[in-house]
Parts: structure tokens; C-alpha cells; sequence
């Protein structure tokens, strides 16, 4: 049986998830097992950013940071689970995540070089991925991509080996039971 490890794009499964499923909440333990499809899955790393807080934080900014952190916690609490967590920039205009797309990378060309896994399976849009996408098909890993067609990029369909869309089937799969 082939090991596999699972590199979930926080901040993307969060935007397909409000534009494109209504806000759907899941649970992050299914969609890595059913995501898996059946192969053993060595590790799921969930990537993200902690929501912005001002020195001093507003209620509305402490309430969002706290409702993340518990969620974060949750995360923790799950098998084979692993947490990056990269940082909040200000930008003109809004917030941009740093760190989040290079952990990745960092993570999947490690693992593929290594031989811990013989596939990877990529939840996310993201051309930033492409060249350690190349780097771990290069060390022979079978790299998948879990994507919203509303919400990808053409270049890291192409360098994938596989492209699985991320259907309302598989959204209601993943549902959490309240």
C-alpha cells in the first residue's frame, strides 16, 4: 500500500468553502481520509495564519482570534494532524499570509526526497506550488490535486499528476455533525 501525505491550504479550503458551499463547516479528519482514497495516509499538515489582532485588539478581533485558536486546538486533537501556522502581513488594502505557501513547498519536497511518501495529495489553487510540485514528481512521488474549478490556477492543474474537483458530494461528506 502506497503512503501518503495530505498538504491542506487552510486559507483556500476556507474561501471555496464561503464562495462556492454557503459557509459549509467540516470536518478536516474525513476530508483527509476521503481525499486519501484509500491509501495509508502518513500525515495531513493544515496550513494557515492566525486572524489579524491591533495592539489593542477590538472585541470583534479577540472574538475571531479566539474562535480560531479553539479551532486550531480541535485540529491538534485529530490523528496524524500537523498544524503550520505562517504569519499575517498588513497590506495596503487588507492582509496578505506569508509563510504559508513555503512551509508547504518545504514540507512536500522534503517528504517526497525522503521517500516518507509515495504520493501527495495538494487541497488548493495555488500556482506558488508548481515547482515543488516539479521537485516531487521529480523524486518519483504521484502528486494530486484537490481543487474548485471557480477557484484554481491552470498552471497547477498542469503540473499535477491527477485533478480531482472538490464537489458539493464531497463538501457533504465532510459535514460536521453539530
Amino acid at each position: 500500500m502506497d503512503r501518503s501525505a495530505i498538504f491542506l491550504d487552510g486559507g483556500y479550503i476556507d474561501r471555496v468553502l464561503s464562495d462556492e458551499f454557503g459557509g459549509a463547516r467540516i470536518d478536516y479528519g474525513k476530508l483527509a481520509d476521503l481525499v486519501a482514497q484509500g491509501s495509508e495516509r502518513l500525515r495531513a499538515y493544515y496550513y494557515h495564519c492566525m486572524p489579524y489582532q491591533g495592539s489593542p485588539p477590538t472585541a470583534e478581533e479577540r472574538e475571531r482570534h479566539a474562535r480560531m485558536d479553539s479551532f486550531i486546538y480541535h485540529l491538534r486533537q485529530l490523528p496524524r494532524f500537523e498544524i503550520r501556522l505562517g504569519k499575517l502581513a498588513r497590506r495596503q488594502g487588507g492582509f496578505e499570509q506569508k509563510r504559508v505557501d513555503v512551509m508547504l513547498s518545504v514540507d512536500l519536497v522534503r517528504m517526497s526526497w525522503d521517500h516518507q511518501i509515495q504520493r501527495a495529495v495538494i487541497v488548493s489553487g495555488d500556482s506558488d506550488y508548481v515547482p515543488a510540485v516539479l521537485a516531487a514528481k521529480d523524486a518519483g512521488v504521484l502528486v494530486q490535486v484537490f481543487y474548485h474549478p471557480n477557484s484554481r490556477h491552470d498552471e497547477l492543474l498542469q503540473a499535477c499528476d491527477e485533478r480531482f474537483e472538490i464537489t458539493k458530494q464531497l463538501v457533504d461528506k465532510c459535514l460536521r455533525k453539530r
